[in-house]
């Protein structure tokens, strides 16, 4: 099993008529994903597509270039669409909890 840490796995993910890369997010990046959505419940002035913006940037190849404001260009739905997308890959369901199998 050694031998697998670190490994990426990718698959193909629809968006917006088109396909992206898609990694599958690690124990790690899930971590600073709920480290990141704990900050923004306490938060008086949320900024809402935050966590959105990081579970792309984290998982979407190319991602991580895209400014804030990029994002802001997207459509909502696409992009809620997608965060789902990668939740679902990675083992989690849309609110971040383990999905039983």
């Amino acid at each position: 099993m050694k031998h697998l840490v670190n490994k990426v796995m990718l698959e193909k993910v629809d968006f917006m008529g088109d396909t992206v890369d898609v990694k599958k997010l690690t124990v790690s990046d899930i971590l600073e994903i709920q480290k990141t959505s704990e900050k923004l419940a306490k938060s008086k002035s949320p900024d809402e597509m935050a966590l959105i913006r990081e579970v792309i940037k984290r998982a979407v190849i190319g991602a991580d270039e895209i400014s804030n404001e990029e994002f802001e260009t997207f459509p909502l739905s696409e992009l809620t669409d997608l965060s789902n997308n990668i939740m679902r890959l990675s083992g989690l369901n849309s609110q971040g909890a383990v999905e039983g199998n």
